[in-house]
């Protein structure tokens, strides 16, 4: 465990990927009311909507409101998802968002056609067209995202090599247009990972790309979520998306899609054992779960905030 990190940094992403993905609808109130829990945790980045059709994605028609309606706390980032031009102008339009561009490219070309309706190659063509986009509004481009990265329900294992040549697209693809990528995302977006599949492609783009920094996006479908992340950890990876109480899922990635993404108490429970520093205080994420579970009105996978965490039982049995 001699590659673990002092400290990791979280981007939650319960209030954006966790109640897009509900059936019923989410009152904005509640939405504004788990935002600004979550802000009063110690986290540093929250993903707080998604910018898209609201026919399409009928749960974020509220996007603006919920943007308005929040209490931003120092040292938090607060940003937003957007899928194209309109997308990226109403996120502007708030004047209450962290923008930062982000470029992404699929392990899964059969994914990447139901989701996007693209072939690979018009993924790869519309990469220069969007760090424009993101150019003429000022906006840094400093992330790359590669999807389904450790495997797909439609096709299988993804080969640690697809992996790394999506990455070094997108390496190329921002130096040639003036960009350069300081964080790479990899996807477990339909979660095929293991901690094995994890050691394979983190170590093989770390081989090759040593000072690139690393980011995972884990689903806990299989019930893998955590001893993935604990792979990464022993990876020296610094940097994860979960979400509070395990909320969210991919609608896309059939056989009834995927679970949520790894509960943010969970993980930083697992890394506070582990000696490593979150910033977040444990106590108040384990509310904010039983919030965003009281206001999606069934259970959620986290575990923390009912089996709760050792610090009160260590401080029962010493003062016993």
């Amino acid at each position: 465990m001699t590659n673990l990190p002092p400290r990791v940094f979280i981007k939650e992403e319960g209030p954006r990927e966790g109640f897009q993905i509900e059936r019923a609808p989410i009152p904005t109130a509640d939405k504004i009311r788990l935002v600004d829990a979550l802000s009063d945790t110690g986290v540093g980045h929250i993903q707080v909507t998604s910018f898209v059709h609201p026919q399409k994605v009928p749960g974020m028609a509220d996007a603006e409101a919920v943007v308005a309606g929040m209490t931003p706390r120092a040292g938090v980032r607060y940003s937003g998802l957007w899928l194209n031009q309109r997308g990226l102008e109403r996120a502007i339009a708030t004047g209450r968002l962290d923008l930062e561009g982000k470029l992404t490219l699929y392990a899964s070309n059969v994914f990447l056609q139901r989701n996007q309706n693209r072939t690979p190659d018009q993924q790869r063509e519309a990469q220069p067209a969007l760090i424009a986009m993101y150019q003429a509004h000022g906006i840094p481009v400093r992330t790359g995202f590669v999807t389904a990265a450790f495997g797909c329900n439609f096709e299988g294992d993804v080969d640690p090599a697809r992996v790394m040549g999506l990455v070094g697209d997108m390496l190329s693809i921002a130096a040639d247009h003036g960009e350069s990528l300081s964080l790479m995302g990899l996807g477990d977006t339909m979660a095929w990972a293991t901690p094995e599949r994890i050691r394979r492609v983190v170590g093989a783009v770390r081989e090759r790309w040593p000072d690139l920094e690393l980011s995972l996006h884990l689903h806990d479908t299989r019930g893998l979520g955590i001893a993935n992340a604990m792979a990464g950890l022993e990876m020296g990876v610094r940097h994860y998306d979960a979400a509070v109480g395990g909320l969210g899922g991919c609608p896309f990635a059939a056989h009834g899609g995927a679970a949520g993404n790894i509960a943010t108490e969970d993980f930083v429970f697992l890394c506070e054992e582990l000696g490593i520093k979150t910033g977040m205080d444990l106590e108040k994420l384990a509310e904010c779960a039983r919030l965003a579970e009281s206001i999606v009105g069934h259970p959620l996978p986290g575990k923390i905030k009912t089996g709760g965490s050792l610090r009160a039982l260590r401080a029962k049995i010493a003062a016993a």
